[in-house]
């Protein structure tokens, strides 16, 4: 983060010091990060106290301090130097994105979130004006993956700052905003939702001068109701790019595509069919469905070949590209840092090939019926991609916050394992989704041990560990409510000398 003294922060969310006079807050500056787990905290920083299912963040005030955090950022003083915010009205389960406030009894967590959000503003705006550039991203699916190609191909650009893994929402996202500096040139930031208004609200507090929306699928399909509500709400990151900003636009949706309507910005189309700003030809897997193709752009055209897994990450790399050239990147530097950017996210399409030629690919961190199938299209090509063919195991969780198309959208995924040929199925978890899974599968023709339902993540990993042969390519999916991750780490483990088996 810039350096700011506490007196000016405290200016800047509204809130009142304690446990130090004026003269000391102004004199005393934030240098570090600002952290929400007092583990994370170094010399320097600022500690978020936010309540959560097990502890309250202001119990670990003190401990916070003495790791080196110069103050607290809370709703109640906590018996060293604070920053202290009113609570609000109590809203009960949070409105937000991420249930970051479902423990949230008395106002306090959203206090303190509201606080961080006008800091992350303020910096935002400072950073802005000295020439940062910001980029969002939105989508269904492919979110988190796209960030890393994104963050890739601006590397040899600039400095640039982009979350771990999925932090996407009104915690992370203002936090990520945080860890830019006035050497910061790049800043890309995933942008999630689950309730319109979300992400225009996320946009306010970093609004971004390039904008990039994936796809309109049926993630969170329970709390929207409809594709209709989530594509209005996704096309709240189009509105909020200026006239003078860009959008990139993936025009293979139909739903993506319509909202070049929405915007004031420039729009640049990406495709996988000619016509498009950006397109790519040619597209073909390796034996790990990496994919390659040519990419075209202005009547020029450059062989790409990607180091990350599955033909989705066709449409993905097109956004990337276009975001680099949008930033003054030319082909070839755009070809060759796509070709060195391998999976950056843990969990999501990692692909490592154990001693003994086991595969297994941990996509364990989340799970929605467009990336169940890219996961299970691909689990299919890597049995065939080489020779001989090889035995492909499906472990599968629960798909969260589906509603009423839960049971539909369950069942679709167990029979279009055996549509793919899929050698075998495990169902992880109980209840009428994770039924509806194994029973579309048996539907549709599974016989046999083909497909097996186990009650939770130990059973499955024995069941694997049991029958498990050299050779066989294992895809570990699920919502990350499962916990499968752990089983996929454990595989891994199994097996000494396991390795990336795109290395």
């Amino acid at each position: 983060m810039i350096e700011l003294s506490l007196a000016r922060i405290a200016e800047i969310v509204g809130g009142r010091l304690d446990g130090l006079d004026a003269d000391e807050a102004a004199t005393t500056y934030v240098t570090g990060t600002v952290e929400f787990d007092s583990r994370a905290v170094t010399p320097g920083g600022m500690f978020l106290a936010l309540p959560g299912e097990r502890s309250d963040g202001h119990d670990f005030a003190a401990a916070a301090i003495a790791a080196g955090a110069v103050a607290v950022l809370s709703a109640r003083p906590v018996g060293v130097p604070a920053i202290v915010m009113e609570p609000v009205e109590p809203t009960g389960a949070s409105p937000g994105i991420s249930g970051v406030l479902e423990h949230d009894a008395d106002g306090s967590g959203a206090a303190v979130l509201a606080a961080l959000a006008k800091l992350a503003a303020a910096v935002a705006a400072e950073l802005t004006a000295g020439g940062l550039t910001i980029v969002g991203i939105t989508g269904s699916s492919g979110k988190t993956s796209t960030k890393d190609l994104i963050a890739a191909v601006l590397a040899p650009l600039g400095e640039v700052i982009a979350p771990p893994g999925s932090f996407n929402n009104e915690l992370g996202h203002p936090w990520t905003v945080l860890r830019a500096t006035r050497s910061t040139d790049y800043l890309v930031l995933e942008m999630s939702a689950r309730h319109p208004g979300n992400i225009a609200a996320l946009a306010r507090i970093a609004p971004p001068s390039i904008g990039v929306v994936l796809n309109v699928g049926t993630a969170h399909l329970g709390e929207f109701g409809s594709r209709e509500v989530i594509a209005a709400t996704k096309s709240e990151l189009p509105q909020a790019v200026p006239a003078s900003g860009v959008v990139i636009l993936n025009a293979d949706d139909p739903m993506v595509a319509a909202m070049a309507e929405t915007t004031a910005a420039r729009v640049v189309r990406v495709s996988r069919s000619p016509g498009a700003d950006l397109w790519a030809g040619d597209a073909t897997l390796d034996e790990l469905a990496r994919p390659r193709f040519t990419l075209h752009a202005g009547g020029a055209r450059v062989p790409v070949s990607l180091a990350v897994h599955g033909d989705h990450q066709v449409s993905n790399a097109l956004c990337a590209a276009a975001v680099a050239l949008e930033c003054g990147a030319d082909l070839q530097q755009v070809s060759a840092a796509l070709a060195a950017a391998g999976p950056a996210s843990r969990q999501r399409m990692q692909v490592c090939t154990r001693s003994d030629g086991v595969t297994v690919i941990n996509d364990a961190y989340n799970a929605n019926p467009e990336s169940m199938r890219a996961g299970l299209k691909a689990l299919a090509w890597m049995s065939r991609g080489g020779a001989p063919k090889r035995r492909t195991w499906a472990v599968l969780g629960g798909m969260a916050e589906l509603g009423d198309d839960a049971i539909t959208e369950h069942d679709r995924i167990g029979r279009l394992a055996v549509r793919l040929d899929v050698s075998r199925l495990i169902v992880v978890g109980t209840g009428r989704p994770m039924s509806a899974m194994l029973n579309g599968a048996v539907m549709e023709g599974s016989w046999g041990a083909e497909a097996t339902a186990v009650a939770d993540a130990d059973a499955a990993l024995d069941l694997l560990r049991a029958e498990l042969r050299a050779g066989d390519v294992v895809l570990v999916k699920a919502s990350n409510a499962a916990g499968l991750g752990a089983l996929a780490d454990a595989l891994v483990a199994d097996v000494p000398g396991a390795g990336e088996g795109d290395r």
